[in-house]
């Protein structure tokens, strides 16, 4: 990748701030956006705002063509089979609670998650299980997935005739970590469970096959990677969509109504109801374009810049995760050694010297709460980060822990 001439289609990075440069070390939590989605998005609000799908006028025709456009475009960056299999949401988070609220569940089904899901991911679950009474298992990843106690738990469902749905992060938010997702996949067909995962910090970083994988469910946000916020995707294998019950109907969701019944429209259609953000959509579209000349130079480029970062600073902070930057993809979450509070750190960072992490428990408070941690400062990479930028945090954070 071309850093350099990337850099250039990101005008804050260009412009800074005050005239002073910024470093932008958050994007686990949302990535900046590129000027040729934003234009894209400007052009269907200056040439053709109508509504899509509905509209057979000019305007309404190419707003339909644009937004129908980009569905496809989503369906070729992730490999689906069909259009039909592409949902689009307004981010991960819904896109998880349409599956856990729409699914068939019965009874004493059981639900798998790992012990560091994201909000978003640990939730809908923890309402489900109210709701239909399921029995939910938690895997743990402390010394990396335990494959072992997974498919314990999937032989014990299928020994008392339970179905199970595994729901999983496949990148951690919080520390960078992987599971082994088409390992889990595999195992978990065998005992005949349905798999989703919360691809939210996987997605925007890696080339991402919903085929290969195999993968029946898969989560994930527009705004992690380049693309507007309050868009998401919910890809699902067709024949488990067309399963789900309705989950929000209205507008589009029909194709005939009468006082007391109603005609639903097919896949994907019947999951949109409503007037779409065309412009967020047709924008993400153009996301996938930009994105997809860069997305197998990603991950290993986010190492490097992991690893200056932890070269440089393990003598004086506590990282959470492995020690390994291979092992926490763009994911660097630590803690001062010298006891400075993360929040502290953060502020002092960005008055300092214009860098811009993250510090809190990053919507895992669940893993925190049990490890007894308060949270963390963390920084987070993308492809147009830098080198440079990564040793002058280093630089300035040392600096920042000497003043305790």
């Amino acid at each position: 990748m071309n850093i350099s001439k990337i850099r250039e289609d990101f005008p804050i990075l260009v412009k800074g701030i005050n005239g002073k440069p910024v470093i932008y070390f958050d994007n686990a939590c949302m990535t900046l956006r590129p000027k040729q989605v934003v234009e894209k998005m400007d052009q269907y609000y200056y040439e053709y705002p109508a509504c899509a799908e509905r509209s057979h006028h000019k305007l309404g025709k190419k707003a339909t063509d644009e937004y129908n456009n980009a569905r496809v475009q989503v369906r070729k960056f992730i490999n689906a089979r069909s259009d039909k299999e592409i949902i689009f949401t307004r981010n991960t988070t819904e896109s998880i609670n349409l599956v856990a609220k729409s699914f068939n569940f019965k009874k004493d089904d059981v639900i798998i998650n790992t012990d560091k899901e994201h909000n978003s991911n640990l939730l809908p679950w923890q309402v489900a299980s109210r709701t239909y009474g399921l029995k939910r298992e938690r895997i743990s990843t402390k010394d990396g997935f335990d494959h072992e106690q997974f498919e314990q738990v999937l032989k014990k469902a299928k020994g008392n005739h339970n179905r199970v749905f595994v729901s999983m992060v496949h990148i951690s938010n919080m520390d960078g970590t992987s599971i082994p997702a088409k390992e889990i996949i595999n195992t978990a067909h065998k005992y005949d469970a349905i798999v989703m995962l919360d691809g939210a910090q996987s997605v925007p970083h890696i080339s991402t096959d919903v085929k290969k994988l195999d993968v029946d469910f898969l989560a994930f946000s527009g705004h992690k990677m380049l693309g507007p916020s309050g868009t998401g995707v919910l890809y699902g294998k067709e024949e488990l969509l067309k399963k789900l019950a309705l989950y929000n109907v209205g507008g589009s969701t029909v194709n005939d109504t009468t006082y007391d019944s109603a005609e639903f429209a097919d896949l994907p259609e019947r999951f949109e109801a409503g007037l779409q953000d065309y412009a967020g959509f047709i924008g993400l579209g153009e996301t996938m374009n930009y994105l997809k000349k860069y997305i197998d130079d990603i991950h290993e480029h986010e190492i490097k810049l992991n690893k200056i970062l932890t070269d440089g600073l393990k003598s004086h902070v506590n990282i959470l995760g492995p020690e390994d930057p291979k092992l926490r993809s763009g994911i660097f979450s630590f803690n001062a050694k010298n006891k400075m509070d993360f929040h502290e750190v953060a502020l002092m960072l960005d008055s300092y010297a214009n860098i811009m992490i993250r510090s809190g428990r990053h919507c895992v408070h669940s893993w925190f709460n049990a490890n007894n941690i308060d949270g963390s400062a963390r920084a987070s990479f993308y492809l147009y980060n830098t080198e440079d930028e990564a040793k002058l945090f280093v630089e300035k954070l040392n600096e920042i822990l000497k003043m305790k």
